[in-house]
């Protein structure tokens, strides 16, 4: 049986050779939406590599980035990437998403 891989090494991987977008350094780390939701979209519009429109590959780059970060992601992190996806949604025109 293969060695498995140690949980993480993959999804970095992901996120620093992303295909699709090109991201700043450290952007997640940010502690600024605006800053955050702003660098996606300069990315994803910039891209000559992405598969979908960039409103789509930015929010994915972000939940990828949520989720990988899973329950080792403090309160205070995840708000501010909850807060950036609101703030994208904004930058990108679109409207909020529906409470269930």
């Amino acid at each position: 049986m293969a060695k498995r891989q140690t949980a993480g090494k993959w999804s970095a991987k992901v996120t620093e050779t992303s295909d699709a977008l090109d991201l700043e350094d450290n952007i997640f780390k940010s502690r600024s939406p605006t800053r955050i939701a702003a660098s996606l979209k300069h990315s994803a519009e910039h891209s000559d590599r992405r598969k979908s429109s960039p409103f789509r590959s930015a929010m994915s780059m972000l939940i990828f980035y949520i989720n990988r970060a899973g329950k080792n992601l403090p309160a205070s992190r995840k708000r501010v990437l909850e807060a950036a996806k609101i703030e994208m949604r904004r930058l990108f025109r679109r409207p909020a998403e529906k409470e269930n």
